[in-house]
């Protein structure tokens, strides 16, 4: 059992005791301590956008969420059980103070979090972040009186709202993906994904679909976290149904998975790689074009950039680091490798609704098969593994930087310590980092093959071990 606040807000494991889990008094602690952040940001609107995935648990957080932000003298909008960056678009479109999410995004389902947003509907800033903190920590919290208590209000056309700034962007293109007469499967993991899906297929004119595991229940058919062993349903359903493509989300939406034709993965890797191809090639674009990822995404992306003459930066790994780098450098689109694209001219937030949208309009002016499109972009092998530290008396940030320090240096690595560990070769990489939602150490490598890439990741597994035992 855990209670993380991180960068990403405030995660844990339901039940238990105060401070070790996610309980009632953590969760009016923390909003409390927003709700003061919020209002010292001048904000002119006393209104904040609530929002929950579709876990059992989201209804009763909601609850304690909106009469702590009533008791501190806000007004909540309440959006029911939507996707996270539906919430996001709400709060520019209510002119909302910010919003609140309860979603445990990829985690199980004994899992919830607070995820938080600013004025703009952006995660807290690295700086944001470390100002909500100091308030958090210090506690000093002051209610206003009984007359300035505010009120909870239900909207429920928020994924409408959503759908429709989709549809307005310039290089989606309605027309095409209707003519095209795509047969689309997709898996909405029993959360929030499924009905808004239908909704935004629907308004692309696609009028053959197949939805799995669609329906709200909270309920998760399969491990939560959009990976392709996970998602074995899913390949089958898009064999099934002969469908063109396939599409799954995570339980709160903001990250993308891709199958083809053949029923076979697209990468969650790539999806960036791809958006970011299609946007290098339609829309408008400024003189100067960026991509940004993070330490952790695939090196296609900078290949991407490369082989197109333009600009790759590389980000610390959080939604709220890419963003910030994203709009340093002005960057075309960005995201991370976990299928969590950034769009600026809709939202600087991760969205797997504009994902869709955007790659079934790739789709149709490229006249392409998902497995074609795929056959474009290099074909690296990524591995993905952790270190759990969850059941340890070891502390894992000690431990990383132990393993960082005890590393021999060879001639031709590269070494990034800026998030964790980061070891670049001329054929593969090598990243280690302290998870923001888990007590982990999630290690990833890339290389040629999957046999390297997975070799890489034990070496420097057994680098990590010896660090904890020392």
């Amino acid at each position: 059992m855990a209670l993380i606040t991180s960068v990403s807000g405030l995660r844990g494991t339901i039940g238990g005791r105060q401070g070790e889990n996610l309980t009632p008094p953590d969760v009016v602690n923390f909003t409390t301590a927003f709700a003061l952040w919020a209002r010292r940001q001048g904000a002119e609107e006393k209104r904040i956008v609530l929002a929950r995935d579709a876990r059992s648990t989201g209804g009763a957080i909601c609850a304690l969420v909106s009469g702590t932000l009533n008791l501190c003298g806000f007004d909540v909008l309440d959006l029911g059980a939507v996707p996270t960056p539906t919430a996001a678009c709400a709060v520019s479109r209510h002119k909302a103070a910010g919003a609140v999410v309860v979603t445990a995004s990829h985690n199980p389902v004994a899992w919830n979090a607070l995820k938080l947003f600013n004025a703009k509907g952006e995660c807290l800033s690295p700086a944001e972040v470390e100002e909500f903190l100091k308030i958090h920590k210090k506690g000093d919290f002051d209610y206003p009186e009984h007359y300035a208590v505010g009120r909870t209000q239900r909207y429920d056309n928020a994924v409408d709202d959503h759908v429709e700034a989709i549809v307005a962007l310039e290089f989606v293109d309605v027309a095409a993906i209707r003519a095209a007469g795509f047969r689309v499967a997709f898996d909405g993991v029993n959360s929030v994904g499924g009905p808004a899906l239908a909704t935004l297929l629907r308004r692309l004119g696609v009028e053959e679909t197949d939805g799995l595991n669609d329906q709200p229940t909270g309920e998760f058919a399969h491990n939560p976290e959009p990976l392709p062993e996970n998602l074995t349903q899913l390949s089958k359903r898009v064999r099934e149904y002969k469908a063109d493509v396939g599409f799954a989300v995570d339980p709160d939406s903001d990250r993308l998975v891709i199958f083809d034709e053949r029923g076979e993965c697209f990468g969650e890797e790539y999806t960036l790689v791809a958006l970011s191809d299609f946007r290098l090639k339609y829309g408008p674009k400024p003189e100067h074009v960026t991509l940004v990822s993070n330490l952790s995404s695939s090196r296609a992306l900078k290949d991407l950039a490369c082989e197109n003459g333009v600009e790759y930066q590389a980000a610390l790994v959080g939604e709220a680091n890419v963003v910030e780098k994203m709009k340093t450098y002005r960057a075309l689109i960005g995201g991370e490798g976990n299928g969590g694209v950034i769009v600026p001219e809709l939202n600087y937030g991760r969205d797997a609704l504009v994902g869709v949208a955007m790659f079934l309009t790739f789709l149709a002016k490229e006249k392409a098969t998902v497995s074609a499109l795929r056959k474009r972009y290099p074909d690296y092998k990524m591995f993905k593994h952790k270190v759990d530290f969850s059941n340890s008396d070891v502390d894992p940030k000690f431990v990383l930087a132990r393993a960082t320090k005890s590393l021999p240096r060879k001639d031709g690595m590269s070494i990034d310590t800026s998030d964790g560990l980061k070891v670049d070769y001329a054929d593969r990489w090598v990243h280690m980092r302290l998870s923001n939602t888990e007590p982990i150490v999630r290690i990833y490598t890339e290389a040629l093959d999957l046999e390297n890439a997975r070799n890489l990741a034990l070496e420097y597994e057994n680098l990590l071990k010896k660090a904890a035992l020392r």
